[in-house]
Order: structure tokens, then C-alpha cells, then sequence
């Protein structure tokens, strides 16, 4: 038995639907962040700022400590700094693998609690709401220029 079928239709019915799975793909990008163990505690807290934006975007982060020279006859210093991190951040991400030393340097990732496409969703709800906020934008302007009087 055989079923007669306009190929071209088939064709492009079948990248219709690739075209669709696609779309709902989500793509999980692994941000990384570099430290050191003696850091600043003003440079601690910028690059903490920037494990949080990317937690809040609903990427995960990859923390590389980098040990140099007699650092890395002291890796508590890191193992410590990265517990820190963990703690500070634990509302926003959870640490999908803990803290382990690979040659020079120590790494773990954090993973976000929220999905990439909750994180897009949400931003979106809260522009909408930022623009329903702003007064004035969507009233037309009235000119304020005086009429000449006779």
C-alpha cells in the first residue's frame, strides 16, 4: 500500500514543526566568574553582583578560583570564599557541584532556582508594569502655546 502526498507541502509542514520545537527550546548557558583568594572585599562584592544578575537571568555560574604561587599551598582560603559565595547567593541559586580542586584552580557551580523562561517571563511582567508606572506616556501631550487675543 502506498499514500500519494504533495512533497513540497510534507516538506514544509515537517519544518514547520522543527521550526516550533525549536522556539520551545530552552538553552542553558554556563556564565563564569574568576577569582582570587585574596580578594578585595569591594571586588567581592562587584563580581557578587554579577553571579546575582546572571542567577536573576536564569543562567548558571561557573566560580573558578585561581591559586598562584604559595596560594596554592592553601586551598581552604578558596574553599572558604566559595561557601561564602554560596551563602550569599542562596536565595537566587543553589550550588549543583560542590567546590573541588582541579590542578591550580578550584571550581563550583551554582545553578539558578528559577528557569530561563520564568526569568524572561518575569522581566517581561515587570517592564509592562514599569510602563504602566510612567505618567504621562501614553497621553498625547497638549501644546501650551497662548492664543492670540484681539
Amino acid at each position: 500500500m502506498c499514500k500519494l502526498m504533495d512533497y513540497g507541502k510534507f516538506k514544509y509542514e515537517s519544518a514547520m514543526k522543527a521550526r516550533e520545537a525549536r522556539r520551545n527550546q530552552a538553552y542553558t548557558i554556563i556564565k563564569e566568574i574568576k577569582l582570587r583568594p585574596k580578594i578585595d572585599p569591594h571586588d567581592y562584592e562587584t563580581k557578587k553582583g554579577h553571579v546575582v544578575r546572571f542567577l536573576k537571568a536564569g543562567d548558571k555560574v561557573k566560580v573558578t578560583i585561581m591559586f598562584r604561587g604559595r596560594e596554592q599551598s592553601r586551598p581552604e582560603l578558596g574553599f572558604r570564599l566559595l561557601q561564602r559565595l554560596a551563602e550569599d547567593v542562596t536565595e537566587l541559586g543553589f550550588v549543583e557541584s560542590q567546590p573541588k580542586q582541579d590542578g591550580r584552580n578550584m571550581i563550583m557551580v551554582i545553578g539558578p532556582h528559577k528557569k530561563k523562561a520564568e526569568a524572561k517571563a518575569e522581566k517581561a511582567a515587570a517592564k509592562a508594569r514599569r510602563d504602566e508606572d510612567t505618567p504621562g506616556s501614553s497621553e498625547p501631550v497638549e501644546d501650551q502655546v497662548a492664543a492670540p487675543q484681539e
